[in-house]
């Protein structure tokens, strides 16, 4: 009996382990599962990674290509001295081809993977928790995709990787191609035309803003007549887009009127212009944005409004200036008390780190960094750059110059890329031929009646011929796409994107190319034609005292007065103050400021104190800069007279003005005895006196 019950129990307790143990062993096996499933997971999602790794270097390989595409074809134009089409305009058709390739040329095959669900909300959030299988995944927000775009989505990926950030252009891409132009601003020619370039800056870019925003609001009006209109489209939005076109950047013009040498007058407008417009354009914008009127409509006319806007604009405008000429300020003092010139390469990261920082200081102050590293640059070139070493001074140079070439075509590069990458292009035919239309007559308004009442207080009058080139060369480039490109998630703001990339392909393609034969037909003076006369040793310095003498320009006269008011508090104030020239504080402040004048006088200025070492006046020919060389001997121009012993420097503030400020009409370059004339092909070809003719002509044979 007890065995049987022995027996009883053990198969109860055999029969409650089985089931036991069954469940043990599937727990194990799902365990197991879940372990390989999480580990398939990470393999996946490693593999993921490895492969957005490389698609990413190969869009990052496709743009390095274009540019090396475009400088080998660069060389190839510059060899053979083709003119048509500039090197932005060639990064652009670039840009287009590899485009065409992209979109047409190249699909990537669909991921079954791919899930397509409807979910019905009020906004689109801009991340999402997904919840697969108690497993919680974040995801976020690309883009809005069309319907018919639904089945190509993994092509649609594609075209979205080699879209970039538009923050990429304003913090990366802007800030050495805007300070490379104040940094390489010619102060001669800039300041003796300021009252012009101030006007065609500031006045002019304003109107031009108003006629293209009312003449686009009529054409948005006639579009909503006929029902072509998709979405709203606002004044505001008009004004805005009237001010974003505005910028111009006659990058093609300006390089073939340096490569040509133009009138620097003309050629001082159109660049001061250029550099200065772009900073009004983006700070007019960013008023138009901030215009809020009170009330439930949000774009009727309000005066309260309009001015607040106007007080955004000042505010704006002059804080940006205070803290990029601050930044200048702080980097000249910077390298004028301390030893960093010893150490060439820390000096030139030093420059290069706080002019950078300018713009990014400027934007997390709610300034515009535009506005900011344009101010700062030409702080640099005008105070900072006498601070440096010799060393310094040509890596700076070459560093931005280097940095604005490979921004500016990358952006042309990636506007012809976009044409076709964009995935939200908004193509309206009336608005289109409006925007060109109220493009040309809003660059009309903006040059002809200003050059008129500017010319009504000039000395040396703006010509017609000038203003026609001017009104030509209103070219629209970097800073224009980098505006419109910004903000493309409204429909309005999507038209005016892709209208403006047709904009700048036209004014590149038409208006650069057509650069060269718009000079020829205008009869504008060039100097790339030279005509060579020999001259033998006896009249080679009669030709530089009437070079020296009575050709070369006098710029007294011609400098404003509120200018040369600036210059001398710039000359005994600020450039001893900042740099290590100029007179001594010690000889200009009043005495009561003797220990804070030694404390800010360098030892440097005590040595420099009769003559003014301004290292960064490109291209000023002061007197005795003409040096011809006969054989081994050197004749050297002097305006006083061969007999008269040179002097070491201006001897006051006006005559240093001056030396500053001119320039000579003619170069000379001499070879052996041979005297190179640029001259105008209008000029008739230099006539010798019989007796020193046939003595150039013995001593040549």
């Amino acid at each position: 009996m007890g065995s049987k019950t022995r027996k009883a129990a053990a198969a109860g307790r055999s029969s409650t382990s089985l089931p036991v143990s069954v469940l043990v062993s599937l727990l194990v096996c799902l365990c197991l599962s879940r372990a390989e499933d999480s580990a398939m997971e990470d393999i996946v999602t490693e593999k993921k990674a490895e492969e957005s790794h490389r698609q990413d270097s190969a869009n990052l390989l496709i743009f390095i290509m274009l540019l090396t595409l475009t400088i080998l074809t660069i060389w190839l134009f510059k060899h053979r001295r083709f003119r048509f089409l500039h090197e932005t305009g060639l990064a652009m058709i670039y840009g287009l081809l590899v485009g065409v390739v992209l979109r047409y040329g190249i699909h990537v095959p669909r991921d079954i993977n791919n899930v397509t669900l409807s979910c019905h909300v009020n906004a689109s959030p801009a991340t999402l928790l997904v919840n697969v299988s108690g497993k919680f995944y974040e995801y976020t927000l690309k883009g809005q995709i069309s319907a018919n775009e639904v089945s190509d989505v993994q092509d649609n990926e594609m075209l979205r990787k080699v879209t970039f950030d538009p923050e990429v252009f304003f913090n990366i891409l802007l800030p050495p191609i805007i300070f490379h132009a104040g940094y390489s601003l010619k102060r001669r020619h800039f300041f003796r035309n300021l009252g012009s370039i101030l006007a065609y800056a500031f006045l002019g870019t304003v109107i031009s803003c108003f006629v293209i925003g009312l003449i686009m609001y009529g054409c948005v009006t006639l579009m909503k007549e006929f029902g072509q209109l998709g979405g709203d489209f606002y004044f505001t939005d008009c004004l805005f887009f009237g001010a974003i076109v505005s910028a111009t950047d006659p990058v093609t013009v300006l390089a073939i009127f340096h490569e040509l040498q133009v009138d620097v007058d003309v050629y001082a407008l159109l660049f001061g212009e250029s550099v200065l417009n772009d900073a009004v354009a983006i700070v007019l914008s960013s008023s138009i944005v901030a215009y809020q009127p009170t009330g439930d409509n949000n774009h009727s006319f309000e005066v309260s409004a309009m001015l607040k806007s106007f007080g955004v604009f000042l505010g704006v405008f002059s804080g940006s200036f205070a803290l990029g000429a601050a930044t200048g300020v702080m980097t000249a003092h910077v390298t004028k008390f301390t030893k960093l010139r010893d150490f060439q390469l820390l000096e030139t990261a030093l420059f290069f780190l706080m002019s950078w920082s300018t713009f990014l200081l400027a934007e997390a102050c709610g300034f515009t960094g535009v506005v900011a590293v344009l101010f700062c640059g030409i702080t640099q070139a005008h105070y900072t750059y006498n601070n440096l070493s010799p060393e310094s001074q040509d890596r700076t140079k070459q560093l931005f110059e280097l940095l604005n070439f490979l921004a500016e075509n990358f952006i042309f590069s990636y506007m012809g890329l976009t044409l076709f990458t964009f995935q939200n292009h908004v193509f309206n035919g009336t608005f289109i031929v409006g925007a060109f239309l109220a493009v040309f007559l809003g660059r009309a308004a903006n040059i002809y009646p200003l050059s008129f009442l500017l010319n009504l207080g000039r000395r040396n009058k703006i010509s017609a011929n000038f203003q026609h080139m001017m009104m030509f060369a209103g070219l629209r480039g970097a800073m224009t796409f980098a505006l419109s490109i910004r903000d493309t998630a409204t429909y309005a703001r999507q038209m005016m994107f892709s209208t403006t990339l047709l904009i700048v392909f036209f004014t590149v393609w038409v208006c650069g190319g057509g650069t060269t034969q718009m000079l020829s037909w205008l009869r504008i003076r060039t100097r790339r034609r030279v005509r060579r006369a020999v001259l033998c040793p006896c009249v080679l310095l009669s030709v530089c005292n009437v070079l020296d003498g009575g050709e070369q320009r006098s710029t007294k006269h011609d400098s404003a007065w509120l200018f040369r008011l600036w210059y001398n508090f710039d000359h005994n104030y600020l450039k001893p103050i900042l740099t290590h020239s100029g007179p001594p504080l010690t000889a200009t402040l009043p005495s009561c400021c003797g220990p804070l004048a030694r404390c800010l006088t360098s030892p440097q200025a005590y040595e420099n104190q009769e003559q003014l070492k301004d290292d960064d006046s490109d291209l000023i020919l002061n007197d005795g800069d003409i040096s011809l060389t006969y054989g081994d001997s050197a004749v050297t121009s002097e305006s006083s007279g061969p007999g008269v012993p040179r002097q070491a420097g201006p001897t006051s503030s006006d005559e240093a003005l001056d030396s500053e400020l001119a320039f000579g009409d003619h170069e000379l370059v001499i070879r052996g005895t041979r005297l190179v004339l640029p001259m105008d092909d209008s000029e008739p070809p230099l006539q010798l006196p019989p007796d020193e003719g046939a003595a150039a002509r013995r001593h040549r044979d």
